[in-house]
C-alpha cells in the first residue's frame, strides 16, 4: 500500500482559487483526488475548477463566515461524492487598516479592520472546521489542514492583526486536534502548515517595488531567511500532500513550517 496515495479522496479547499490555494488544488487533482474549490466568487471558483478537470474538480460559492451557506455546500458535496476526506482551510488574509506603516504605532490601528482580519483568519477556519469536521466524525475519518504563518511564533513588525489572528487560529488547531482524538478516536486529524514568505497579491506591495526590486522590508526578510529567497507556491504541495494522506496517520496537533529556515534563524 502506498502511504502517500490520495487518489479518489474528496478534498475541499477554502480560498481555493487564491495564489497558494490554486497551486495546492492543481497538485491534488493531478494526484487523482476529487477537489472542491470553495470561494466567495462563484464564477472564479467554477472557472478555475473547469480549468483543472471536467470530472475531478468542482467550484462552489462559499462564505467561510456563513455557517448556513457551508451546511448547504456540505449537502451538495455529499450528494456528489458521498464523503469528505480532507478540509484545507486556505481562506485568510490581511487588510491595510490592520497593518501599520513604519511611522505608525499600535494606537493607530483600525479596530474595524482588525476585527475583520480576526474574523477571516480565526472564525474563517473555525466555522468550516465545525461544519465539515462534524461530517468526518459521522464517517469516522478525515483530515483538517489549516494554514498558519511564521508570523505566529515571532513578533513581525507592522502585521499586528494578521499575526494575532493566525496565532489564535494555530492554538485552535491544537485544541481541536486534542478534542477530536479524545472524543472521536484516532481517525480524525487536525494539523497546520506555516508558510514563510511567498509572494502573493496581499503582500506584494510590502515586499517588492513596482520595478520588481525588493523593498526595505523585503530585503530584511531575505536576510532573515537562510535559503535567501521567497517561497514558490508549489513548494507547499509536499507538506499538504503528507497531511492529506495516510502517511501522517499518527500526526495531529502539529504545525509544519515551510519557510526556508526563517523560523529557525535568530538573525545573528
Amino acid at each position: 500500500m502506498n502511504l502517500f496515495e490520495i487518489k479518489d479522496k474528496v478534498i475541499l479547499i477554502t480560498g481555493g482559487y487564491g495564489v497558494l490555494g490554486s497551486s495546492i488544488a492543481k497538485h491534488l487533482v493531478e494526484s487523482g483526488a476529487n477537489v472542491a474549490i470553495l470561494g466567495r466568487n462563484e464564477a472564479k471558483a467554477k472557472t478555475f475548477a473547469e480549468q483543472l478537470s471536467s470530472t475531478n474538480a468542482i467550484g462552489l460559492k462559499a462564505d467561510v463566515l456563513d455557517k448556513e451557506n457551508l451546511e448547504n455546500v456540505k449537502a451538495q458535496l455529499l450528494d456528489k461524492w458521498q464523503k469528505i476526506d480532507v478540509l484545507i482551510n486556505a481562506a485568510g488574509g490581511n487588510m491595510p487598516g490592520a497593518t501599520l506603516s513604519p511611522s505608525e504605532s499600535l494606537f493607530d490601528i483600525s479596530l474595524d479592520d482588525f476585527q475583520k482580519v480576526t474574523d477571516l483568519n480565526l472564525m474563517g477556519t473555525v466555522i468550516p472546521s465545525l461544519v465539515f469536521g462534524k461530517q468526518m466524525t459521522e464517517q469516522n475519518g478525515g483530515s483538517i489542514i489549516n494554514v498558519s504563518s511564521v508570523a505566529v511564533a515571532q513578533a513581525l513588525t507592522r502585521v499586528v492583526g494578521y499575526s494575532a489572528s493566525k496565532a489564535a487560529m494555530e492554538n485552535f488547531t491544537r485544541w481541536m486536534a486534542v478534542d477530536m482524538a479524545h472524543k472521536f478516536g484516532d481517525k480524525i486529524r487536525v494539523n497546520a502548515i506555516a508558510p514563510g514568505f511567498f509572494l502573493a497579491d496581499q503582500n506584494r506591495k510590502l515586499l517588492t517595488n513596482d520595478d520588481g526590486s525588493l523593498t526595505e522590508r523585503g530585503e530584511t526578510i531575505i536576510r532573515s531567511t537562510p535559503m535567501k529567497r521567497f517561497g514558490n507556491s508549489e513548494e507547499l504541495n509536499g507538506a499538504v500532500h503528507l497531511l492529506a494522506s495516510n502517511a501522517s496517520k499518527f500526526m495531529t496537533g502539529t504545525v509544519i513550517h515551510v519557510d526556508g529556515g526563517f523560523g529557525a534563524f535568530s538573525g545573528v
